[in-house]
């Protein structure tokens, strides 16, 4: 998410002040016991089967990376609300994880790589996403995946990005790309939904190796 302002993203809304209420949401907060089963579910069959390192990208309150952590891994939460970061500290005390306040599409985490780069409904806020995909691939391991998950929302103006667009877009990075449709399980949305939503598991092939320097 993008914006000088705190917490404020490309799409005008502002995250602190949403904070509190955030978790609220059925799928946000994971506060039904089906709900949370269903996504720790999903993602023990979206990360790796041994314990990595793993970068949640616009993390919020840190669900998704509770739920990691439960499941062996070391978390790293990035998102640009200070007030979500907070929320996720505390959710997440005494745990292998760490949260920073930064953009998701060049997160602060400097030389540091990863097994897992889980993303969810982040992508579709950012400019330019072609380059932010190659940006988050070269955040990965040799080896390691990228875990998307976005959506198309609204009908009378839709947003979001959908499914052939966004693997499109993970093309020219190589590798295999898995699509798997969510739209159908209302038991990870707590309702029952009609719009596209999904996941996309990708293994990118390695970056490009840099020309040799020249005499």
């Amino acid at each position: 998410m993008t914006d000088d302002s705190d917490g404020t993203t490309t799409v005008g809304i502002d995250w602190d002040a949403g904070a509190a209420a955030f978790d609220e949401e059925p799928d946000h907060g994971l506060r039904d016991p089906g709900v949370r089963r269903a996504w720790a579910d999903r993602l023990r069959s979206w990360l790796p089967a041994r314990p990595g390192d793993v970068l949640d990208l616009g993390c919020g309150t840190g669900s998704l990376s509770l739920l990691a952590a439960e499941q062996g891994h070391r978390v790293t939460g990035v998102d640009l609300s200070p007030a979500m970061v907070e929320l996720a500290r505390t959710k997440l005390a005494g745990r292998d994880a760490a949260f920073l306040t930064g953009d998701a599409g060049a997160p602060p985490v400097g030389e540091r790589r990863f097994d897992a780069v889980l993303v969810r409904h982040v992508l579709w806020t950012l400019p330019d996403p072609g380059r932010v995909l190659a940006h988050w691939r070269g955040l990965l391991r040799p080896g390691g995946r990228l875990v998307l998950v976005e959506g198309v929302w609204g009908s009378v103006a839709p947003v979001g990005i959908p499914a052939d667009r966004l693997t499109g877009l993970l093309a020219p990075l190589g590798g295999r790309i898995r699509v798997e449709r969510l739209s159908d399980d209302p038991s990870l949305w707590g309702k029952e939904v009609d719009d596209e939503r999904y996941a996309v598991v990708a293994l990118p092939g390695p970056p490009p190796t840099p020309p040799p320097a020249g005499p």
